[in-house]
């Protein structure tokens, strides 16, 4: 552990194919994300890949499987102040390094909002866009990264599904697709593309 400002704890080590990787958390929400993210860029990261949990908006996802974000709509206010406009892509290489990995259970877009709970009179709008999941976080990382010329994707576990009623995924199941999550993520930002 190297850092643990503002309760955020960081990690640096050397990932299985010998580069440096750091894990550092962003808290939740946009505002928190886009701090961390100007640092670790100003500190030299160039490839930023947001892994966490979001919530299914279709039917056709299940709890616990994984999804790459190839964009995110942006809901949400730190995105669009940092000039987002309606979508922001993720960075095509990290992107295709996810897809390759053959872990990802879904691809699409993801909606970022400022409110994980709470924006059931959204729900349709999402949809309507085309929106697989809602979460909180990268459509900030994907402006900023685009903004400061470092790449950016996203790795998601379904942990929540709205549908019908909302459902949340047991903690075995989580802790089984955080190990999932975790072994793509690294096959990603190892990946040479």
């Amino acid at each position: 552990m190297f850092n643990h400002n503002r309760g955020l704890w960081g990690y640096t080590g050397q990932a299985p194919d010998g580069q440096p990787l750091t894990i550092q958390s962003t808290g939740m929400g946009g505002p928190s994300t886009a701090i961390v993210v100007a640092e670790l860029i100003d500190l030299g990261a160039e490839r930023l890949l947001r892994v966490g949990t979001c919530c299914g908006l279709r039917e056709d996802l299940e709890l616990g499987q994984l999804l790459v974000a190839s964009e995110a709509i942006s809901d949400d206010g730190t995105s669009r102040a940092l000039g987002a406009g309606e979508r922001v892509p993720a960075s095509e290489g990290l992107r295709s390094a996810l897809l390759g990995t053959g872990l990802a259970g879904a691809e699409g877009a993801v909606v970022s909002t400022d409110l994980f709970y709470g924006a059931e009179d959204r729900e349709a709008v999402w949809l309507e866009a085309g929106a697989l999941a809602v979460e909180m976080e990268a459509a900030t990382l994907f402006t900023l990264a685009a903004r400061r010329g470092a790449e950016a994707g996203c790795a998601l576990i379904v942990s929540d599904l709205l549908f019908d009623s909302r459902r949340r995924i047991e903690p075995e199941r989580l802790e089984e697709a955080e190990r999932r999550l975790g072994e793509l993520a690294v096959g990603a930002v190892s990946s040479p593309y």
